[in-house]
């Protein structure tokens, strides 16, 4: 996979959000996974495209009254088909993590790239969904000098819980062991 400027990566769709900013100096060295469905527990569908794009109906179901007028986005989506769709290039801050802290330092949106996988706290991730995140994850450590890898759970603990206990974490160690990981995931 081949980059563009500003972060944009090639083989993948683009749709491109208007939530996001400029990054304060600094390497990006972290990624974020997230799951995310909209409405909750539901695949399939354009709900969290039109989520992070600012296009949500809060009419079309009770849920969305309640998020259509968040501002959020991601730089990855990966659908349960192993789609990958791009909102924000990965050179600018997306706001994914919110009220974060990963080791020392707070604010990570400022220095991680967040990947979010359709999906809930409650069912498995596709293997077409694996089978996009090792590429993507690839490209991504190809690009920036990532050093960690940790759920949204891990860095917002308390507020998040996600990917959720049915993500793979063994997977992610045993297919990149260089990489930091969150302490429960790591053993």
């Amino acid at each position: 996979m081949n980059w563009q400027a500003d972060g944009w990566l090639q083989g993948v769709t683009w749709l491109a959000s208007p939530n996001f900013g400029e990054r304060p100096a600094g390497a990006v060295s972290l990624v974020v996974i997230h799951n995310i469905s909209l409405p909750p527990d539901e695949f399939g569908g354009d709900w969290v495209e039109k989520f992070f794009l600012n296009q949500l109906d809060p009419a079309a179901h009770p849920y969305f009254a309640t998020i259509a007028d968040l501002q959020v986005s991601a730089h990855f989506y990966v659908r349960r088909d192993g789609r990958v769709i791009q909102f924000v290039g990965c050179d600018q801050r997306a706001w994914h993590a919110g009220n974060s802290c990963w080791g020392e330092r707070d604010n990570c949106n400022d220095y991680s790239v967040g990947i979010e996988l359709e999906g809930s706290d409650t069912q498995p991730f596709s293997g077409a969904q694996y089978a996009a995140l090792w590429p993507l994850l690839d490209a991504v450590q190809a690009r920036y000098p990532i050093a960690a890898v940790a759920g949204h759970c891990h860095v917002a603990p308390g507020r998040k819980s996600d990917p959720g206990p049915c993500f793979d974490w063994a997977a992610v160690a045993a297919r990149y062991p260089a990489l930091a990981l969150p302490a429960e995931v790591a053993a």
